[in-house]
Formats: structure tokens, sequence, C-alpha cells
């Protein structure tokens, strides 16, 4: 790097434990703060750290206070903040759901045309529901939502939903979903640090394209390599190699790690053997 990059971080919440473990396994090395320290450094790398509110990342790296940041894509939209999303980092899911009581008879969102909603993303609210044709009144919550119907203060909410268990600790039910969310790496727009948001993002893209993805290794008769490579799910050529029993070849491929669950059965089933699956530490496109 040309220069020294900063980099905000959440400071608490659910994206911080992940955004840090994210830095450690790209190799950058950030040093631990204390428990008051707001800014920090790694070790081994050009890279300042600033820790800030994950609702106030947008800003910071709209404003140029830092060049980057890792937040929320709800909260990217929300902001309307002018950065780009440099890198979709795979942690932190969650959408953001209409839900009503277990009493309401609502059951798409369509049925909240003219009620009172509360939500804490009022502005993707809006819009969502707009697209639908839904016309309602949102109310602006920044506490916790999942109370308003209970204390009169709406007829229903749009929240950020992960398991659903919120919802239903709280008796309501989801009737739609309005936006997905995951946690990004934004950089600000215009930037002429082409060079550093580079660097910063394909260290960190290492990372996380190797975390969706599974070294798959297995042994299989050569007459039935054709049936077993052909359900892979390779976006390239998978590589083979002749053993020392003849007849027999090696097979390696990078696989999806979501398709893991169900593919081992199936090799299993075609006559592949000696299977095995192993963690990628870093995989670049």
């Amino acid at each position: 790097m040309t220069r020294r990059l900063t980099l905000a971080l959440p400071s608490k919440g659910r994206l911080r434990e992940p955004s840090w473990t994210l830095l450690e396994a790209s190799g950058v090395d950030p040093q631990e703060p204390g428990e008051r320290v707001l800014q920090s450094h790694c070790r081994n790398a050009a890279i300042d750290l600033l820790f800030v509110r994950a609702d106030d990342v947008p800003e910071y790296v709209q404003d140029g206070i830092v060049d980057c940041g890792i937040t929320g894509l709800d909260l990217v939209e929300e902001r309307q903040c002018e950065v780009d999303v440099l890198l979709r980092l795979g942690f932190g899911k969650c959408s953001l759901q209409a839900a009503v009581s277990l009493e309401d008879d609502a059951t798409e969102l369509g049925d909240l045309h003219g009620r009172r909603i509360a939500t804490s993303h009022p502005r993707i609210a809006a819009a969502a529901l707009g697209e639908r044709g839904v016309q309602a009144d949102i109310v602006r919550v920044g506490g916790a939502v999942e109370i308003s119907p209970r204390l009169g203060l709406a007829d229903a909410i749009i929240d950020l939903v992960s398991t659903g268990s919120t919802l239903r600790t709280n008796g309501l039910r989801s009737i739609g979903t309005l936006f997905e969310s995951e946690a990004v790496l934004v950089g600000r727009a215009g930037s002429e640090d082409v060079i550093g948001r580079r660097v910063l993002t394909t260290v960190l893209g290492s990372v996380t394209n190797a975390r969706a993805n599974r070294y798959l290794l297995f042994n299989v008769l050569r007459e039935q390599l054709a049936e077993v490579t052909a359900i892979l799910p390779t976006k390239g050529s998978p590589t083979v190699m002749d053993l020392a029993t003849p007849g027999t070849v090696a097979v390696h491929a990078l696989v999806p790690a979501a398709d893991i669950w169900s593919l081992l059965p199936e090799l299993e089933a075609r006559g592949a053997s000696s299977i095995l699956t192993l963690p990628v530490e870093r995989m670049l496109p």
C-alpha cells in the first residue's frame, strides 16, 4: 500500500466479533485494543483501525473520515450514503421482515395497506412497500421494535430477523420479506486510493471465498470417472491423477460448502471411496 489505510470496524453488536475474526483469518494481524480504546492498528499491514457504531460506518466512509468500513448492507441502504460496496462478507446475514401479532389476520404484505407500522428502517420500509403499492403510516422506532404492537404504538413492525426467535418470543409472526442484508465492506465513492482498496478487498475476499468452499478429494475407478465428475458442482474441471492401483484415479475438486452434505452420499453411491473434505484457507477466483 502506498499509504496507511483507515478501516472502521463495528465497536459492538452482532458484527463486531465476525469482523475481527475475518481480519485475523486474513493474516492482517490486528492488535487487540482495550475495552475503552477506540483506535488500534495492524502489526504487519499499513492499516489503522477505528472502532465505531455499525450505524455510523456509512457516514464515516462517505465523509472521508475513514477509507473503508465494515457494516450491514441494510445500514448502507437506509442511510443512502455515497459509498461503494466493495465486498459482501458472507456473515451477519439477516432479512428485513414485516410481522404482525399472532392474533392479526394479515397474511401478506398487501394486508398492511393503511396500517401503522413501526420500524428502525423507515426509508427501506417505505420504499419496499411503495414498490408493492402498499401505502402505510411509518413510525420510526430506535429501540425494541418488537414490543410496538403490544404497546399500541403500531399495528405491525418491520425489523431485521435472523432466526425468528425474537419474533416468536414477542408473540409475532412474519408475513413477508422486504430486504436481504449481510455484512459488507464499503469504501468512499470516488476514492483515489485505488491500490489500497484493491489490496484490502483482495485479502478479505480471499478469506470469504475460501469459507464458502471445500477442497474435495476421493478415489474412483476410471470407468466410473465420467459419471462421478458429472455431478460435481464445480465451475472448472476437476484435477484427475492416476494412482498406483491400475484403473483407479484420484479426483481433486473445489466445491461449494453448502453442497457437501448432499454431495457425499451421491459420490459414495456412484463408487467413490476414500472421500475427504478439507477447509480452504485462502481462495482467489
